[in-house]
């Protein structure tokens, strides 16, 4: 089963784009309470965007009690059961659908055959297969499921849905972070001679052909999400696994993350802004109705780390989806680049094209005039 959307002809804007969300989501219909499972304890930023936007969408546009939260290592089949029922179950939107972080793909699939009893819903993903025979065992399992909900968020991802996907319903929508449209972010005074950045990533989704030397950019500021690859979360992260036992010793991972790794000494200007982000902003309150708050405030954080990451800069280039989501949020100009597959330009031509202060762009050189018209135009 598949809804046939026709992409709207005017998306000119994040407001409209955010419309064409909602007018794909209300397919739900009401939803009473649900758990959400897959949120991200990792420190890939643009999840942690996606997993605020699905909840801010839920609790605020549908009014649904979210009463259970879980990553994928920390779920709990008991507690679960304990604190939805058989309420529906959301699985986390993004770029993981597929056989590149297998380790989403064979959680997303054993909870899809384990709970037919009840609706699944996943959230608005990417789609990409490398092997035929992962692809064909990921629609056997969506398939045998009598309620399974399927939402892609791009044209490509949307038809291989349809194709394989048959017993599904396939609904086409955009990335979860345009329900952040409008929300109140940070604002920073803008330096018209701040550097260029580019946001790149450097794991497997990586264009090799667009590497930062590639580009040459003079004076090109190049980083990915701040340096979260070294920070500690939890019990997990640098430090040899963190099985030494004072890791266990309560609060020193937070000291040495929000302290050292994130904190006054690493900088002070971001560090004080955050605190106040933190704890004035008015969403804050909104977590409190959670039983564990811990991993929404925990995404709040950092998202005000990449929003003050990206503001730095008078336009950005990236080669991360959410790079260049977060900077039509904040209205940065930027250009998106290719990733490893068809991804970024996928998403791109089926929602974001039309935004003037954006550019996708393919070769190397072709950055240089992307820049140029985009300077000139802001």
């Amino acid at each position: 089963m598949s809804q046939n959307q026709a992409t709207p002809l005017e998306l000119s804007t994040p407001e409209k784009i955010r419309d064409a969300l909602h007018n794909a989501l209300g397919e739900l219909g009401a939803v009473e309470q649900c758990a959400l499972l897959d949120y991200p304890d990792y420190f890939n930023l643009g999840d942690h965007l996606i997993g605020l936007a699905t909840v801010f969408y839920f609790t605020d546009v549908l009014k649904t009690k979210i009463n259970y939260i879980a990553s994928l290592n920390d779920f709990s089949e008991e507690l679960m059961e304990r604190q939805v029922g058989k309420a529906p179950i959301i699985l986390q939107g993004g770029g993981n659908l597929g056989d590149i972080w297998s380790h989403h793909q064979k959680f997303r699939e054993q909870i899809i055959a384990k709970y037919r009893d009840r609706p699944i819903i996943i959230m608005p993903q990417c789609i990409y297969f490398s092997c035929p025979e992962n692809l064909n065992k990921a629609a056997a399992i969506f398939n045998a499921h009598p309620n399974l909900t399927l939402f892609t968020r791009d044209n490509y991802s949307y038809e291989l849905a349809c194709k394989h996907f048959s017993n599904c319903q396939v609904i086409k929508a955009p990335d979860m972070i345009f329900q952040m449209v409008g929300m109140p972010f940070p604002s920073f005074k803008f330096n018209p001679r701040s550097p260029i950045l580019y946001l790149c990533r450097q794991d497997s989704e990586l264009n090799p052909t667009l590497s930062p030397d590639a580009l040459e950019i003079p004076n090109l500021v190049v980083q990915d999400w701040v340096d979260s690859t070294n920070w500690i979360y939890r019990g997990r992260g640098r430090f040899g696994g963190l099985k030494e036992w004072y890791w266990n010793l309560p609060g020193v991972v937070l000291l040495v993350r929000e302290g050292w790794q994130r904190g006054g000494l690493a900088n002070p200007l971001e560090w004080r802004l955050r605190h106040r982000w933190e704890h004035s902003h008015p969403y804050v309150d909104k977590f409190n109705a959670f039983k564990n708050p811990f991993p929404l405030r925990f995404s709040w954080s950092l998202m005000h780390t990449g929003v003050y990451q990206l503001s730095q800069s008078r336009l950005v280039i990236t080669n991360r989806l959410h790079g260049h989501l977060l900077c039509l949020l904040l209205g940065i100009p930027n250009i998106l680049l290719p990733n490893s597959y068809y991804k970024n330009e996928s998403f791109y031509k089926t929602w974001t094209s039309q935004i003037p202060f954006s550019r996708f762009v393919k070769e190397p050189s072709q950055v240089p005039t992307a820049i140029q018209e985009l300077l000139t135009s802001s």
